[in-house]
């Protein structure tokens, strides 16, 4: 079983600022880390491997110095990894990355087969979730989005049965393979890695590929022309209000309840209306 697992980048979001005169996020002002959530998800094809068998591959899609995520990978237990990298991905919002991503996967497709894509729910710096069901559409995969649990990995029907969180619950469902998993935070926990591992990460070399070690590439799907979506304004949002206390006596408090309820359900009437 071959899984490929994307993984991204991102500043570090507890730590990075953001620039009070351009409004966008100081990338300086924090390290670079693997996106959490891909983190979880790297770790679940490792699970998954040890029941089937196979081979981890992960791709990313960054500047050279992104190959850090990829040993990161290596040393939680991929065996591979792959980054493409050039000046025509630059600016790429999520269609044109998920673009990018889906034909650098076709290629590792002709090496070997690839049997599941996993990506984590999504990236703490954008907080789109729309890189992971973009691929597999892209690729005409089942997408299965929020999964908390891979519960079995039949390889003789190519069937996998997944536990996806809901709203108001969980669905269980079963899919064909290939399919696209992306996974929440609680699907594992990240163990500690082997010093084998830690040992092959830091001698690991990715493999890198540009625009044109891919095939059948439309540039102008790349980067600033494939990208429709632009960032008009980032800020910083305001710290929550306390809380409104009730006084007096219980009919009173009753009384004030209701005022507030119904405050409130005119401002949600306003809102829909418009």
């Amino acid at each position: 079983m071959h899984i490929v697992v994307c993984v991204k980048q991102v500043p570090d979001t507890k730590i990075i600022k953001i620039n009070p005169k351009t409004n966008t996020l100081d990338r300086r002002s924090a390290p670079a880390i693997l996106n959490p959530y891909d983190a979880h998800a790297v770790q679940e094809a490792v699970k998954i491997k040890e029941k089937t068998g196979g081979t981890i591959s992960v791709l990313s899609m960054g500047p050279p110095q992104a190959t850090a995520v990829i040993k990161k990978s290596i040393e939680i237990g991929a065996d591979r990894g792959y980054l493409i990298s050039d000046r025509a991905f630059a600016g790429a919002d999520t269609l044109a990355t998920s673009y990018a991503l889906s034909k650098a996967l076709e290629r590792i497709n002709k090496e070997l087969q690839v049997d599941m894509v996993i990506c984590g729910k999504h990236a703490i710096d954008g907080d789109t979730g729309q890189v992971g069901p973009g691929i597999a559409r892209r690729m005409d995969i089942p997408p299965v989005t929020n999964v908390i649990e891979v519960s079995e990995v039949n390889l003789k029907e190519n069937t996998v049965l997944i536990k996806r969180k809901l709203t108001n619950g969980y669905e269980l469902i079963q899919s064909e393979l290939p399919c696209l998993l992306t996974v929440e935070k609680e699907i594992n926990d990240i163990e500690y890695s082997p010093m084998t591992n830690m040992i092959q990460a830091a001698r690991y070399e990715p493999v890198i590929w540009a625009v044109s070690d891919l095939e059948n590439v439309e540039r102008t799907q790349l980067g600033l022309k494939g990208s429709p979506t632009i960032v008009g304004k980032m800020f910083t949002p305001p710290r929550p209000e306390g809380g409104k206390r009730l006084e007096g006596s219980a009919d009173g408090q009753v009384g004030q309840l209701m005022e507030v309820l119904k405050e409130k359900k005119d401002l949600f009437t306003l809102q829909s209306s418009k």
